[in-house]
């Protein structure tokens, strides 16, 4: 039996990238999924242009928020309205390979796990390959996640039914992370498809494009999520920075 995946899609302002990411999810070869899109107010052709795909396709879903929330609380609305056992992340930018659902959910199930995540390759914002792919430790540890996030969101799978739905404070940035930490907090270890299922596009407005930013972010979560107090945080930040800047390029290949 195939079980269901609920796809979150948050989106807002996406109109040059959300119809090649409606369409990676159609060309799954895993069939049984619905798409959850909700989208932040956008000002563009967002939403026409998903409402064509809602027409032709009874699994993709539209809800749309009366003014903007940001993406944390469009990713939260998404994500009480899924029904599915497997909780799955695509944002409105990114795509995935064809095979990316059937061969998270085997892997899963030859394992007997309730999380997993994948390797991805890189694109821009025109969607050309930059030939560069993010890998992770295999297994990664609670540890290796507490000082580097390793988890690329788009590749993200975990079992609703076992973990629940996990909501977090919309308000707090990271929210992917903080997400993965307290998966890896209850079952320690998380192992990964060992190959690349999807691409990040690389957008020159991104939060990971502004290094001060994702530096603020980052500090964000030992400071609130983790309620660590200033300086302990600081440190903390500190061996942050060098896992990331030394420790994860290794896991960073040409290809």
């Amino acid at each position: 039996m195939n079980d269901l995946v609920s796809i979150l899609t948050p989106t807002y302002n996406t109109e040059k990238f959300i119809r090649s990411t409606i369409e990676s999810a159609q060309n799954q070869t895993y069939t049984n999924w619905e798409m959850i899109l909700v989208d932040d107010a956008s000002t563009d052709n967002t939403v026409a242009i998903i409402e064509e795909f809602v027409k032709k396709d009874s699994r993709i879903k539209l809800f749309k928020l009366p003014k903007n929330r940001g993406n944390g609380f469009a990713r939260n609305a998404a994500l009480e309205k899924a029904t599915g056992k497997y909780i799955a992340y695509l944002d409105a930018d990114d795509l995935w390979f064809p095979e990316k659902l059937e061969k998270q959910i085997q892997f899963l199930k030859a394992n007997n796990l309730h999380f997993t995540f994948s390797f991805y390759d890189s694109i821009d914002e025109e969607g050309n390959d930059l030939n560069r792919r993010v890998e992770s430790p295999n297994p990664l540890t609670y540890k290796q996640l507490f000082f580097c996030n390793y988890v690329g969101n788009l590749t993200a799978i975990y079992d609703a039914d076992y973990f629940g739905k996990i909501i977090l404070e919309t308000s707090q940035k990271r929210q992917d992370w903080r997400i993965w930490l307290t998966i890896l907090k209850q079952i320690k270890i998380a192992k990964p498809v060992p190959e690349s299922l999807a691409f990040y596009r690389i957008r020159k407005d991104s939060v990971s494009s502004s290094k001060f930013k994702l530096i603020k972010h980052n500090f964000g979560v030992y400071r609130e999520f983790h309620r660590y107090n200033f300086v302990f945080s600081v440190l903390l930040m500190i061996r942050f920075l060098f896992t990331q800047l030394i420790i994860k390029s290794k896991y960073i290949k040409k290809i």
